[in-house]
């Protein structure tokens, strides 16, 4: 489960929301034969006249090409379901799951004019704010409910859902850990596991913002917390092993730094599986969503973008323990799922989030320190 690449997201807005051709850009606007649009270009349901219009030009396409999304991650496997149950007219092609946000760009480029191209991304924001170019603007009807700091202002990727930075463990193994110091312990040897590479991976560059948090440090400076990893290797106690399901499950990594909706889908597999989040400081982060501008199905593209931000799939995240990009406008408007918000962990009494400064810092630090510290 390393897919995903570099910072996660633009951040919580609030403590409580955390070899074959490509098809032709024109696309029939509706079934009745109205003016074609090219929806390649559409940056807004306007363009297409009406919803029903951009279902119909998306199901005249015929498929969805998504890339990098584990059906165990967030309730992904719910999502997709829904979506071709919705609309079974378009073939949902999941590409490559686990890959990460960079391997994304890549597949985009390689397959760039081919009908095998993703057409959507889910992506970390550093990989997000360094491609952008790769990005078509669109805005869906929902817009105005998604906070402001989790929106490129074009539409060019947008904040969907995130949570915070927590620890899981096998309690039936250690004890609860108060903090990130006794992860150091003596008991923890050849244990602790970090969701993917901090320098590629959006979980594990979390993890280090995490530290750096809890080891006195702020996130001008990730460097406490890669002096509290590079401490945690000469202690023996860091293990070099990809965090999935499967290593979870068969007690290979018994402790583990990922995102609390992560970790906490664990407990299937190991009733023993616990969650903990650290002290008074939480580190948040939200993923975002983004349009390939050369997308081969590019209204089937724009039909994804508004079903993942219906009430319907935003309810859906919290389900997978998510917090919602619209969950502050969704619970004044009273259409958020109670039950399932009420669930969802105690948050930090501080909640803090990276600005774009900050991790494009943050991401070169690690460049430079990373490999050396914990080699």
């Amino acid at each position: 489960m390393i897919r995903r690449s570099l910072l996660a997201g633009i951040g919580l807005a609030a403590a409580s929301a955390i070899a074959l051709t490509g098809c032709a850009a024109q696309t029939p606007a509706s079934a009745e034969g109205a003016e074609a649009v090219d929806a390649q270009t559409a940056t807004s349901l306007d363009a297409f006249g009406s919803f029903e219009a951009l279902e119909e030009a998306a199901k005249a396409e015929g498929a969805l090409n998504v890339i990098a999304l584990p059906r165990d991650w967030a309730n992904y496997g719910e999502i997709l379901d829904l979506f071709a149950s919705t609309y079974p007219e378009i073939t949902i092609n999941e590409q490559s799951p686990d890959v990460s946000s960079a391997d994304e760009i890549t597949a985009a480029e390689t397959n760039k004019g081919l009908d095998t191209a993703p057409d959507v991304f889910d992506l970390g924001l550093t990989v997000a704010l360094q491609n952008t170019d790769v990005f078509a603007p669109y805005k869906v009807q929902t817009w105005d409910e998604i906070p402001d700091a989790l929106k490129e202002p074009s539409g060019l990727f947008v904040g969907d859902y995130g949570g915070y930075m927590s620890v899981g463990y096998d309690s039936s193994k250690f004890d609860a850990p108060e903090s990130l110091e006794d992860l150091l312990g003596a008991e923890y040897k050849s244990a602790v596991a970090v969701n993917g590479d901090p320098t590629q991976a959006g979980a594990a560059f979390a993890a280090v913002g995490l530290a750096s948090l809890q080891s006195g440090g702020t996130l001008d400076d990730f460097q406490p917390g890669i002096d509290f990893f590079a401490d945690l290797q000469k202690a023996g106690n860091f293990l070099k092993v990809d965090v999935t399901t499967a290593t979870v499950a068969s007690g290979e990594t018994p402790v583990v730094f990922d995102w609390d909706y992560l970790n906490a889908t664990h407990t299937a597999d190991n009733p023993d599986w616990k969650v903990v989040v650290f002290g008074d400081k939480g580190y948040a982060g939200y993923y975002n969503q983004a349009i390939n501008k050369d997308a081969p199905h590019p209204a089937a593209a724009r039909l994804w973008q508004e079903f993942l931000y219906s009430d319907d799939v935003q309810n859906l995240w919290l389900k997978g323990g998510a917090r919602p990009a619209r969950m502050d406008a969704m619970t004044e408007a009273g259409t958020i799922d109670a039950d399932l918000a009420a669930a969802l962990p105690a948050t930090p009494d501080e909640t803090l989030v990276p600005t774009e400064e900050q991790s494009t810092a943050a991401g070169e630090l690690l460049g430079e320190k990373w490999a050396a510290a914990v080699q």
